[in-house]
């Protein structure tokens, strides 16, 4: 096992504790925090596995999902405030 892997697994736990807030946050906004916390963990994931396996597509991958999550951060909390989401 090296840096990376052990890193990853550390990120890895951490997402499993987020998405136990997701599963049991009592309110929409602790689930949200939970999605919060959950997608750079995972970017920081595919980062690690781009640099152990030497693959720079994984990178190309990591920041498409990162812009997604970011977008898809905002959209649920436009429709949480209960605004349209092109206003």
């Amino acid at each position: 096992m090296n840096v990376f892997v052990i890193a990853s697994l550390c990120f890895l736990a951490t997402s499993l504790l987020s998405l136990i807030r997701i599963i049991i946050g009592p309110t929409a906004q602790d689930r949200l925090v939970g999605l919060n916390l959950i997608v750079p963990q995972v970017v920081a994931i595919m980062v690690l596995m781009a640099i152990n396996f030497n693959r720079a597509i994984y990178l190309d991958v990591a920041l498409v999902y990162a812009i997604l999550g970011f977008i898809s951060i905002i959209a649920i909390t436009k429709y949480l405030k209960g605004k349209k989401l092109h206003e």
